[in-house]
């Protein structure tokens, strides 16, 4: 079959084996260029593994750190006729590449909410590992039913008391328009998206890990946040989902309690603002990265997942010095927040129109890195080509 990207809206409906690969195969060359990480982990248990932070968090643990890994991620392979989801394909290249350089590499598909795929995790780990000395949590999606009651929820991406009014930008046509947001009405839809995508989950696999006996003395973990500039707050950090990363980021203490007797730790890193398939479905913030990359790529201090991962990995995680700040968070978001870049940043905000937005922004990056998540718009690759939908990834339980 040839895969060419068919898109709506936000989202790529197709995904591309051989680029998915290039991909993967990139990120994989960037980590090896940097060296071994000094005391990195050796065995590494990924949730949300398949695509961008986990995935990048993946890599850098396995090439920068000759770490045994296991990712869990919820992807569908191909089919007949039809392409599979990027993350198998990205999955599939990982473990190719990670089997050529003698690295254990193995993965298990499905709902990471649920009881169930905590427990074929955890018998893995028995199995394979003994234990693990890393946990990251990455999960990224929409919606959860929570193992313990069967509620499903689904999160909102609202404001929370004022209506939001800003500039957006269609990044598949550089039109830039104003968007108008309502603000959630119910406190339920406040609670529904804390319960998706807070702390409780992460709680839940650590929880569960311990218990199981399968999380060796001075584990570490972490998980995922981001805060931004303050031209993103009403709809990001002061909206519903800056609701739930504050109760993410607030797990970091429950957690702490319950690795203190394994002399582990928990963190969560704010890390920098990136295309990725979430960042990509909240208004405003596709134009923000946009003038955010023309700014940080000018001054030479731009960097994508991987370079965010491995610096993460080297400078953070496995540093003498952790770098916390007053709120107790790791910030790999440094550059970004740099008063220099906003300043910057604000400016070209004020400036962009339709009109314009090609020229003062880098929309052409920020394309080509959407794109890019799903296989597409790599060099070397001739897509119109016949494509092997059905690649398979044999260790996926």
């Amino acid at each position: 079959m040839i895969i060419q990207p068919r898109t709506r809206g936000f989202i790529c409906l197709t995904s591309h084996p051989e680029g998915c690969a290039e991909n993967v195969k990139k990120q994989i060359e960037y980590v090896k260029s940097k060296g071994q990480i000094n005391n990195g982990p050796k065995k590494v248990l990924v949730i949300g593994a398949s695509t961008g932070f986990g995935l990048a968090s993946r890599i850098s643990a396995a090439f920068g750190s000759d770490a045994a890994t296991i990712g869990v991620f919820f992807e569908k392979p191909g089919t007949a006729g039809r392409p599979g989801t990027a993350g198998w394909y990205n999955t599939a290249a990982f473990e190719t590449e990670a089997t050529k350089a003698g690295l254990y590499a193995k993965s298990i598909n499905g709902d990471a909410f649920s009881d169930e795929i905590k427990k074929q995790t955890i018998e893995l780990i028995k199995q394979d590992l003994g234990q693990v000395d890393l946990v990251v949590y990455s999960l990224a999606s929409p919606r959860r039913t929570h193992p313990k009651t069967g509620v499903a929820y689904a999160s909102v991406l609202k404001p929370i008391g004022e209506h939001f009014t800003n500039k957006t930008v269609d990044f598949h046509t550089g039109v830039v328009t104003n968007i108008s947001i309502d603000p959630v009405k119910e406190q339920s839809d406040i609670d529904n998206t804390i319960a998706v995508m807070g702390g409780e989950d992460w709680k839940f696999w650590i929880e569960d890990l311990k218990a199981a006996g399968v999380l060796a003395d001075g584990v570490k973990t972490v998980a995922y946040s981001y805060i931004g500039p303050e031209l993103t707050y009403p709809i990001y950090r002061n909206g519903t989902i800056g609701m739930a990363k504050n109760d993410l980021e607030a797990t970091v203490a429950t957690i702490n309690d319950l690795l203190k007797d394994k002399n582990g730790v928990s963190y969560v890193s704010v890390n920098k603002a990136l295309v990725t398939q979430s960042s990509s479905a909240i208004p405003v913030v596709p134009l923000y990265i946009s003038l955010l990359y023309k700014v940080m790529k000018e001054k030479g201090i731009h960097e994508g997942c991987i370079e965010q991962m491995q610096r993460l990995f080297a400078e953070r995680l496995y540093a003498t010095d952790a770098q916390l700040d007053s709120e107790g968070r790791i910030r790999v978001d440094d550059l970004e927040m740099r008063e220099d870049v906003q300043a910057e940043v604000a400016k070209l905000w004020a400036e962009v129109t339709t009109e314009n937005i090609e020229s003062i922004s880098d929309l052409a990056g920020y394309r080509k890195d959407f794109f890019n998540l799903f296989g597409f718009e790599f060099e070397g690759i001739d897509y119109n080509q016949e494509s092997d939908e059905l690649t398979q990834v044999e260790s996926i339980k």
